[in-house]
């Protein structure tokens, strides 16, 4: 049975952190101790997401929390700012279905598509973006948006690694999910 997904209520968004900080555990493994170490957003960070009602859980049978994603609109897209599983939770397909919930989101608000930002080599980041219609974009197909994105990254000190911008367009027919964008499709097109 698939997760269910609602919006983070704000008892919950401690837990978020405590997600956020076992989702980056794995990081160490990678050599990647800097990001495995890394603090959550804030509390404030997430009553932001949470009042703009863009903060989403995916919780178990109990209704706790297993996962979450924030995002912002963000040129014409519906930008994922973090998403985030809980290793127990894990390959089950939890941030598959909250992209689609995030998609599904999107598509109400009249945005085309979802961006996000990640690490192009660690296998559950871009690679398995990729697999669910995601495409890296080209230097040139950065929106203004997306580039001061990943200045901001850049001054946390995330591009010690090989990071980059993705998106895929949203589904305009009502099926949940994704569709592929296509090259030439890219930000802002």
């Amino acid at each position: 049975m698939p997760p269910r997904i609602r919006p983070a209520a704000p008892a919950e968004l401690p837990a978020l952190q405590d997600i956020e900080r076992a989702a980056g555990a794995p990081f160490r493994d990678l050599g990647m101790p800097e990001i495995a170490d890394d603090e959550p957003p804030g509390l404030d960070v997430l009553e932001r997401y949470r009042g703009a009602g863009r903060c989403w859980v995916a919780v178990d049978e109990r209704d706790r929390p297993v996962a979450y994603l924030v995002a912002e609109p963000v040129d014409g897209a519906l930008h994922i700012e973090q998403v985030s599983v809980h290793p127990r939770a894990a390959r089950r397909g939890v941030g598959r279905d909250l992209l689609a919930h995030a998609a599904g989101h999107a598509r109400e608000e009249g945005l085309t598509a979802l961006t996000l930002t990640t690490f192009a080599e660690v296998p559950w980041n871009a690679p398995y973006y990729a697999r669910l219609g995601f495409r890296t974009l080209d230097e040139h197909e950065l929106t203004p948006g997306l580039r001061a994105i990943r200045a901001g990254e850049a001054a946390h000190g995330l591009d010690r690694w090989p990071r980059v911008c993705m998106r895929a367009t949203v589904r305009t027919d009502r099926r949940r999910g994704l569709t592929a964008c296509r090259p030439g499709q890219g930000a802002g097109k």
